[in-house]
């Protein structure tokens, strides 16, 4: 699945990146130049940003969903120690 940003970002993306050439390296790479950049970054290394960010996704989930079995649980046959605890017996 390709990684394709939105134009106004896509567009944000390409001046960074010409701003970093002219201001980190003392160099020119004009828009078609960034903008090829940014097209090999989002291909070669996007997909591994992406896979890293889904695993921790998953791994989250996973823990939250080990939570709600904690928060949520109840339980059973309750009735009776309740009663007891609380003196309530036959009247």
């Amino acid at each position: 699945m390709p990684i394709e940003l939105p134009r106004d970002e896509r567009a944000q993306a390409v001046a960074s990146i010409e701003r970093y050439f002219n201001e980190e390296l003392d160099q020119r790479i004009g828009n078609i130049g960034a903008g090829a950049l940014l097209n090999f970054f989002l291909e070669e290394i996007g997909p591994l940003v992406y896979n890293q960010t889904v695993a921790e996704v998953q791994e989250r989930l996973q823990q939250r969903l080990l939570e709600l079995d904690i928060e949520l649980h109840e339980d059973a046959f309750q009735y009776w120690r309740k009663r007891q605890a609380g003196g309530k017996g036959k009247r």
